[in-house]
């Protein structure tokens, strides 16, 4: 059914947004079987699994890390990682450009915003963003390319919630755009939207959804 998933998906979902199979957990006959109905681009969020997958599965895979990243783990994907979902902190930043510097990369970023009302999700606050992005060390950062911003809504049937924090989060994108990447055409990602709720994150602007029971069903 994996092929048929994915086929369905592509058909609700407009062409210029991005659709990341969240393939965690999942086998890697899962991950072929997406891959061989045409899909290149995987979300993980565990780094052990990840790199396991990454050596065994095809060279062309577009492997985005989707969970939180802890620091000291920054150095086993960053030779091949294309997409880091999760930055919620400027240490985390300063260890994935000295990673990057060490491979001689520039590792693709999106800024994780805190949006939801759940104290379990991580993430910057507004003012903690511009406050990294206005500091000395963060023009420092030559290895890191900030490709846009991601945030995860409140798990909630409230629909006029979830939309009010998605589009507390294009808003946010708005902003940052037009203060700090005006000039920067490829700080373009708004990743917003997961197998429950993409259809609205869409609406609300989301160009990036990471959809993964909606491919490879219920995780066990």
């Amino acid at each position: 059914m994996i092929k048929e998933n994915l086929e369905k998906i592509k058909t609700e979902i407009p062409k210029d947004v991005t659709l990341v199979a969240v393939s965690k957990t999942k086998p890697n006959e899962d991950l072929l079987e997406a891959y061989n109905a045409g899909n290149r681009i995987f979300g993980e969020n565990r780094v052990q699994e990840l790199t396991k997958k990454a050596e065994e599965l095809p060279d062309d895979i577009q492997w985005h890390m989707i969970g939180h990243l802890q620091s000291n783990k920054v150095k086993y994907i960053a030779p091949f990682i294309t997409l880091i979902h999760g930055v919620h902190k400027q240490k985390l930043l300063k260890e994935i450009n000295k990673q990057a510097k060490k491979v001689d990369r520039e590792i693709d970023v999106l800024l994780q915003f805190h949006i939801a009302q759940e104290d379990s999700k991580f993430g910057f606050d507004f003012e903690e963003a511009k406050e990294m992005l206005e500091s000395d060390a963060f023009k420092s950062y030559e290895n890191v390319n900030i490709r846009g911003v991601m945030g995860m809504a409140t798990f909630t049937d409230n629909k006029e919630q979830i939309e009010d924090e998605f589009r507390t989060l294009h808003n946010y994108f708005q902003v940052f755009k037009s203060h700090y990447f005006k000039f920067k055409e490829d700080f373009d990602i708004l990743s917003m939207g997961m197998s429950g709720d993409y259809d609205i994150a869409i609406e609300e602007g989301s160009n990036m959804i990471r959809v993964g029971s909606k491919i490879f069903g219920e995780r066990k």
